[in-house]
């Protein structure tokens, strides 16, 4: 029941964030008898996952905001509160933040923009300062909240992501061992499905990896907590390597292998290895592994030499087997390297389970 309550949890740092923002936002406008709504809307699309693309964003929103704020004043001039200033404005907006290359600021800028027209009154140099003041306003505040206030700690996150994707690689490896020994058949499109969820988790965590790179370089960070970022560098560029080689298996069993009945046997023997060491958490090779890995070595000319297709003269030197066999080996490489990097770690890098 306490497990259960902790995994529920309904506001996370960046939504906290957010509200806080937007309290501040309008208590300050409130104070100083500002509008309220477009500055808290401003705090809101402007909360970032990290203090430093808040801050480098904030650079952005500011003249972007400014320019919006301009060209909505110069569309109420000439053509009043009518829906063309609103799309002349909108479009204006957008194109020219992207030609001065302040697409950061797009949003904000075109949120100002359209906001101001129906609050005219008749003085639009008011109406620019009191936009474009209640804009900053919101800028600023969710930039310092998001500069001081819960800095987000993304290296949990990404170890059990980590801890995900080998799973996942450990069961595309046995849909795919499986397709080439014959022992079950898996549709290809599971398969590339499978491959495509992989991809995309690993892209995610390349993200975080960068948010967490990015949230150091304005708040303090211990020497442990470098080497865990260095750790996960380090795995994750082992973790690309493990789903190219995936990828080419799945790609080369797509037609029949014409393996043995020997050399599936062995396939078939090597792949509760290959899983094994892909999911436990130190990467931990078996004497057994290394032996069956030896013999695939020695075994992986001869195959090629039995593999070698001819067609129509041409000699095709990577039929599929061959493919197969190498990517296989390489495989084994890439958990042969995991193993040697949690080895190095051991002593300072955070465990699967560790989320505190």
């Amino acid at each position: 029941m306490e497990k259960s309550l902790k995994q529920f949890k309904l506001f996370g740092g960046r939504t906290i964030k957010t509200g806080i923002s937007v309290f501040l936002t309008a208590l300050i406008c409130s104070f100083f008898n500002l509008p309220v709504v477009f500055a808290v809307i401003t705090a809101v699309v402007t909360i970032e996952h990290t203090a430093f693309a808040s801050i480098r964003k904030a650079a952005v929103r500011f003249p972007a905001s400014a320019l919006g704020a301009m060209i909505a004043v110069s569309m109420y001039s000439l053509f009043g509160k009518g829906a063309l200033t609103f799309g002349l404005a909108a479009m204006l907006t957008i194109g020219l933040c992207h030609k001065l290359n302040l697409d950061d600021g797009i949003v904000v800028a075109t949120i100002t923009a359209i906001a101001m027209i129906p609050d005219f009154q008749g003085n639009e140099l008011v109406s620019f300062v009191t936009r474009l003041g209640t804009t900053s306003i919101g800028i600023v505040v969710s930039t310092l909240v998001n500069f001081f206030l819960l800095p987000p700690n993304y290296t949990p996150m990404i170890l059990q992501n980590l801890h995900t994707m080998n799973a996942t690689a450990s069961q595309l490896l046995r849909r795919i061992m499986m397709n080439i020994t014959g022992e079950t058949k898996h549709r290809n499109s599971s398969i590339k499905r499978l491959h495509r969820q992989l991809t995309n988790r690993l892209e995610r965590t390349d993200t975080l990896l960068r948010f967490q790179r990015e949230e150091w370089k304005y708040h303090r960070h211990s020497r442990k907590d470098l080497k865990q970022l260095v750790y996960v560098k380090e795995h994750l560029s082992l973790m690309h390597q493990l789903v190219h080689h995936l990828g080419n298996m799945a790609f080369a069993c797509e037609t029949v292998p014409a393996f043995s009945e020997t050399e599936k046997e062995l396939l078939t023997t090597l792949l509760p290895k290959l899983e094994k060491a892909l999911t436990a958490e130190k990467h931990e090779i078996t004497e057994d592994h290394f032996k069956m890995i030896d013999q695939l070595d020695r075994l992986f000319w001869k195959w090629r030499e039995q593999h070698l297709e001819k067609n129509d003269g041409f000699r095709h030197h990577f039929a599929a087997e061959v493919v197969l066999v190498y990517e296989l080996l390489s495989f084994h490489d890439v958990l042969e390297e995991m193993y040697q990097l949690t080895t190095k770690h051991r002593d300072h890098i955070i465990t699967y389970g560790d989320k505190n």
